[in-house]
């Protein structure tokens, strides 16, 4: 069992940053990837970027890998989502998953942090 919580969410305006952390408990996260998701009001949960635990292995959608770069820290068993120049459509539920091994599907998932971009 894995056990992920997310932090950093907030209200902020237009062109701001913001670094959301997912913080893994449980047991080790050796061959898991882990992913970041978003839900807007309305809409499905949406892909947006992954890690390979174990060699940093990362992937993030196109249309958003120029603003949001995902990392890890193995010491802190915490991933990182790091997104600048937000725009009012980057408002949504961001939430973390874990998958057993790269493909496999996201078994775990943290509760959510609120994101909210004011123009």
């Amino acid at each position: 069992q894995v056990r992920l919580v997310e932090s950093g969410g907030g209200l902020v305006q237009a062109g701001d940053s913001l670094r959301l952390a997912c913080e893994a408990s449980g047991r080790s996260l050796d061959s898991y990837a882990m992913g970041w998701f978003r839900q807007a009001p309305g809409t499905g949960r949406d892909f947006l970027a992954n890690i390979v635990w174990t060699d940093g292995v990362t992937y993030t959608l196109d249309s958003v890998k120029d603003r949001f770069i995902i990392s890890r820290d193995k010491a802190k068993s915490t991933v990182y989502l790091q997104m600048n120049g937000l725009t009012p459509q980057d408002t949504a539920v961001y939430y973390c998953a874990a998958a057993p091994f790269p493909g496999t599907t996201y078994d775990y998932w943290g509760q959510g942090t609120q994101v909210t971009v004011s123009s």
